[in-house]
């Protein structure tokens, strides 16, 4: 279940936030995978959507077309792409929208430049950098360059500037703490940025951030583009993160409805949903509203544990709201969620990109 008054609340502080700060706002898609979310985005301010993966951006693409928006959307592919075939698919997406991809790898850009060519679309490249996280990007300024190089010498491809993302800071416990491992990141990312500049390379998007850093990248004056996600439903594993500190103040919006099936045991109840209802690797989910003592702990694949120690009793058929661990492959893992406001159920949102990996 989804609270449509804090998504909204989510969806207008963070777009309050980066404008104020002067700097970009180009939300990620996986968090959410839901075109309803991203044209809540989209009309509050954001100038495009951050795409995990290609199959993400195709799927969310057509459907704010069928839903009737209006405007070209911008995409940001933030993960490389890889073959003749894959970059075929996103020359063709290029045609329904202002594309971007990263590359870390100068055959990226060679299976782009010419299936952009046999397209007849233009599609705007970005370095990828390594900033720390090692998952994917280049090493340093050389391989930048390179990359940078050979897309200057394109007819179909323009360099667009660079990625830096610091998924290994986002979770960092303290503020001060996240703020150096920011700060070093970004410090990295203006190391590649200062090298192609002096190369004769226009940098005019520096791009990255994610919920635990964007109000602290925005501080830091290399990033002039925002790219967070979990920020519109938030979830216990950044609660536990990030506190009080302003990063974390954002509502939790988004909360797993479970039934109570069994009560016949004395001092926990069962309830409908196990290891198959969320995602797992960040732990348990929280249970809320109610009360002191009431905690779930894994039963199943299909069960929960759900402690009632305290005043509370839960009975055969009782409602609970659980917290997600990780929201974004908790919500990969549904259709639709159900929109409510307060008690009350006032729409569903299609998760449209649920399964789109490739």
């Amino acid at each position: 279940m989804c609270d449509l008054d804090l998504l909204s609340a989510n969806v207008v502080a963070m777009a309050d936030f980066a404008s104020a700060s002067g700097v970009s706002l180009r939300p990620h898609a996986k968090s959410h995978k839901s075109a309803f979310v991203a044209r809540l985005q989209l009309e509050h301010g954001a100038v495009g959507l951050s795409c995990a993966k290609l199959g993400e951006a195709e799927v969310l693409v057509d459907r704010l077309i069928e839903d009737g928006y209006q405007r070209r959307v911008s995409v940001l592919l933030t993960s490389p792409i890889v073959g003749n075939a894959v970059a075929a698919r996103a020359s063709v997406l290029a045609d329904r929208c202002d594309l971007a991809v990263v590359v870390d790898h100068p055959a990226g850009v060679e299976e782009l430049a010419e299936a952009a060519r046999r397209a007849g679309v233009e599609i705007s490249v970005l370095c990828d950098v390594d900033v720390g996280l090692g998952r994917t990007g280049v090493l340093g300024p050389t391989e930048a360059r390179s990359i940078a190089g050979l897309v200057r010498g394109t007819s179909h491809l323009r360099f667009g500037g660079v990625q830096g993302y610091a998924g290994h800071v986002q979770h960092v416990s303290g503020r001060e703490e996240r703020l150096a491992a920011a700060r070093g990141a970004v410090d990295r990312l203006a190391v590649v940025v200062d090298a192609l500049e002096a190369a004769g390379h226009e940098v005019p998007l520096r791009t990255g951030g994610g919920t635990g850093t964007s109000m602290l990248d925005a501080g830091l004056g290399v990033l002039n583009e925002l790219q967070p996600g979990s920020y519109v439903f938030m979830d216990r594993e950044y609660r536990d993160a990030l506190g009080d500190d302003p990063e974390g103040k954002f509502h939790q919006s988004l909360t797993i409805a479970a039934t109570v099936v069994s009560a016949n045991q004395t001092g926990f109840v069962t309830v409908d949903a196990g290891l198959k209802a969320m995602a797992t690797d960040a732990g348990e989910p929280l249970v809320v509203g109610q009360g002191e003592g009431v905690e779930y702990h894994f039963f199943g694949d299909e069960h929960g544990l759900v402690t009632t120690a305290g005043p509370a009793r839960l009975e055969r058929g009782d409602r609970i709201e659980l917290v997600p661990p990780h929201c974004d492959p908790t919500v990969d893992r549904y259709d639709q969620m159900w929109l409510v406001r307060g008690d009350v159920v006032v729409g569903t949102a299609d998760i449209d990109a649920r399964g789109r990996s490739q």
